[in-house]
Order: C-alpha cells, then sequence, then structure tokens
C-alpha cells in the first residue's frame, strides 16, 4: 500500500494522466462448472485488446478471505490502508448527496425495508423503491423530535437515505441495525463500547418514532441503519500525490468518498451511461490529471443474481471505451472495488480482475483476454488493490528515484 509520507517525498508535480476505471463489484463466479464468470461471459471487444496489450492480475482489497464493503475497497483503491484508515458508509452517503457531517455529528446509512405483520423482514431494500418515493418517506420523518438533538434524514438512491445526528456528547461507535438476512426483526441500536451508550439511545429513539410514521407505507414500512460515523478526517489525494483528482460517478456514496479524500466531484445525471460518463471526463481532461470513474450496477445486478443484467452493464462500458481511449490516458486502469458474483448475491473476498494499460511503460504478459482465468496469467499476480496506486503513479512517470 501507499506509504504517504514516501508517496510526498517522491511523487512529481507533472508526468502522465492517469484514469482508474472500477466496475463495482466486478468480480464474478461461473453458475456452473467449467463455465464463465460475467465478465468472461460479456463480449468486450475494447477490454479484451487493452488486455492483450497491458499487463493484468487479480487485486484483493483487503486480504485474502475477508469480504469488504465498499468503503473500505475503494480506499485500498486509492492507496490507503482500509485497516488504519476506517470510515463508516453513512458519512460516504451523507457527503454523496451534499449533507455535512461534523467531527462531532454522527451519520448512519439508512435503508427503507419491507416488514410482515410480526415486524421480520421480508426485502431488505423494500422493493427498490424509486428515489422519488424515498424522498417522500424522509419527509414523512423530518417530524421526529429528540431532545436535546438535531436530526436531519435524506434520501440517497432508492431504497437508500442518509440519517445525520447533531449535537453535544455524540459518538459512532455503534453496532449496524441490518441482520443481513431475510425473516428477522431489526436489531436494535447497540452500543459498542460504554462512551456510546447515550448516542445508542438517540437513533433507538428515532426508529421508535420512524415505526408508527411507515407502518401503512407498505413495502417500505421499516428501517435498518448501518455504518454509524463521523468525519474520520482522511489525509488528502492532491497532497499525498501531488494530483489533480477528480471523480465521475453517479451514486452519491462514491461521491461522498472522493469528496472526503479530497477529489472534485463533477456534474452528472442520474441516467447517466457509462458513455455519458466517459463523455464527462473527456470535456474536464484538460483541467485534471488523475479520474476515478465509476460504474456501479454491475454490483447492484450481481447483489439481485442477476447474472445476465451484470454481463449487459460490463458490455455497456466496453461500448463506450473508445470515448475513454479518445482522450489518450498514459495509464488507464481497469478494476472493481470487490467481486459480487450474481450466484453469491453478496460481495465476496474473491480476488478482483485488474487491467493496467500503459503503453509507453508496461511489460505486456500472457493474457489473452479480460476475465478471471486470463488474469490469473498475468504479470501483476495476485497483489494488494491498495499498491495500485503507487504502480500507477510509476507508470505515468510521476514518482522521482528513492535513494541515491
Amino acid at each position: 500500500m501507499a506509504d504517504f509520507d514516501l508517496m510526498r517525498e517522491l511523487a512529481k508535480n507533472d508526468g502522465g494522466k492517469i484514469v482508474l476505471l472500477v466496475m463495482d463489484g466486478l468480480g464474478g463466479l461461473p453458475t456452473e462448472s467449467g463455465g464463465d464468470t460475467e465478465l468472461e461471459a460479456a463480449a468486450v471487444p475494447y477490454l479484451d485488446q487493452l488486455a492483450r496489450e497491458g499487463c493484468c492480475g487479480l487485486s484483493m482489497p483487503i486480504g485474502p478471505g475477508i469480504t469488504p464493503g465498499s468503503g473500505p475497497a475503494h480506499l485500498a483503491l486509492f492507496g490507503y490502508d482500509p485497516l488504519r484508515y476506517v470510515i463508516g458508509r453513512g458519512v460516504l452517503e451523507a457527503f454523496g448527496i451534499g449533507l455535512s457531517v461534523g467531527p462531532r455529528d454522527v451519520a448512519a446509512r439508512g435503508n427503507f425495508c419491507s416488514l410482515d405483520a410480526d415486524g421480520l423482514i421480508t426485502d431488505r431494500r423494500a422493493g427498490r423503491i424509486a428515489t422519488e418515493r424515498s424522498a417522500e418517506l424522509c419527509d414523512r420523518l423530518s417530524s421526529i423530535r429528540l431532545a436535546g438533538v438535531q436530526t436531519e434524514a435524506k434520501p440517497v438512491k432508492d431504497y437508500r437515505f442518509a440519517l445525520v445526528l447533531r449535537g453535544e456528547g455524540l459518538d459512532p461507535h455503534l453496532a449496524d441495525t441490518d441482520p443481513q438476512v431475510v425473516g428477522q426483526a431489526p436489531l436494535p441500536v447497540r452500543s459498542l463500547r460504554p462512551e456510546a451508550e447515550h448516542t445508542a439511545l438517540l437513533f433507538q429513539s428515532w426508529v421508535d418514532q420512524a415505526r408508527p410514521i411507515l407502518a401503512d407505507q407498505h413495502p417500505a414500512n421499516g428501517v435498518t441503519l448501518r455504518g454509524f460515523s463521523s468525519d474520520p478526517n482522511l489525509p488528502k489525494f492532491g497532497d499525498v500525490y501531488r494530483l489533480r483528482a477528480a471523480c465521475v460517478a453517479v451514486y452519491p456514496m462514491y461521491r461522498g468518498l472522493a469528496q472526503l479524500v479530497g477529489m472534485d466531484v463533477l456534474p452528472t445525471d442520474p441516467g447517466d451511461t457509462p458513455a455519458d460518463e466517459f463523455d464527462r471526463v473527456a470535456a474536464a481532461w484538460d483541467r485534471y490529471d488523475f479520474f476515478f470513474v465509476h460504474v456501479k450496477y454491475t454490483d447492484s445486478h450481481g447483489e439481485d443474481g442477476d447474472f445476465d443484467g451484470k454481463v449487459r452493464v460490463i458490455e455497456q462500458v466496453d461500448q463506450g471505451l473508445d470515448r475513454l481511449l479518445a482522450v489518450k490516458p498514459d495509464v488507464l486502469i481497469v478494476t472493481g472495488d470487490h467481486s459480487t458474483p450474481s450466484s453469491m448475491r453478496s460481495h465476496s473476498w474473491h480476488p478482483v480482475p485488474t487491467l493496467l494499460w500503459a503503453p509507453q511503460t508496461h511489460r505486456p504478459d500472457a493474457a489473452r483476454s479480460f476475465g478471471e482465468s486470463e488474469c490469473m496469467k498475468g504479470n501483476l499476480g495476485i497483489f494488494r488493490a491498495a499498491d495500485l496506486m503507487v504502480l500507477a503513479l510509476a507508470h505515468a512517470n510521476r514518482l522521482t528515484k528513492f535513494g541515491a
């Protein structure tokens, strides 16, 4: 992973331009023995060509056997040690939609969910209700009052919302209330250390008041909360790497993460396709040295168990890739933050296919196409995702020599 003190010493203000293209949840599994993964099943002529010309490998977001959340997995791609810089989903969602979260505030990511007559979860995502419906429900929840604390709940996207509590003596060390399975009731808000007990009572009071407000709003008649967090005050990307960095992402959480590390967030529209996102990179090409481009729906289809849907998104990325290649990046990295096999319907620990294309500096390897099996043949090997930024800087000629 990047040693930030060393990067500040070695990084240069000039050099080539870097694009980090992240297809969320890219890695997958075959649905039958000897079959293809979603990436291997996709028709991706551009990516296959880049794999033949570049070098490939498999990246581990955290470590062998560890299934990552999206926040730590992306921090690793940015070179941050995800075990040192721990960040909760709540602050990411809040920043992504423009909610301020100070060091004494606590944010949580909320899910609207479906509950049966016994209060058991039947759908953790409330049928993926529309964002407009989520906004209506958040308006209803604005009537909740907590003594000595300000509350703010705002929609994020679809069934997700962000909840921020502002007041004195708040502590984010709280356990998630989402049991991560159906057939169980939402868990109570529980403190993970004594100093957080008061905060746990406040969040539980908010949940208790939300229940009657949502009782007749099926399928979104319940809530779960997770990722309790405050502003972690992360080292800034530009300070560490001497890069003018920009983010192009449709989904709010990833815009929030980019903001937390100090990237500029370029405007997008909710309906932007991968090709649209690549056009936004091209339009801002002269203003930045580094672009983080995020594609969400590979992960969404994986979580829904939709193998063909995930394949289609991968193919959409490839179909628009000529627009990104037209700006002639010096370094293009294509990877995922983690694997989300549609057969598992969840994030997994499997290493993620990764492609590094840098025409002036890379060494082509034995990979003939972009997929899990071919990436095993690549000269990058199996490596930590947190090492990727240093490789990108080196290939962009943005690091000076270490030592005499």
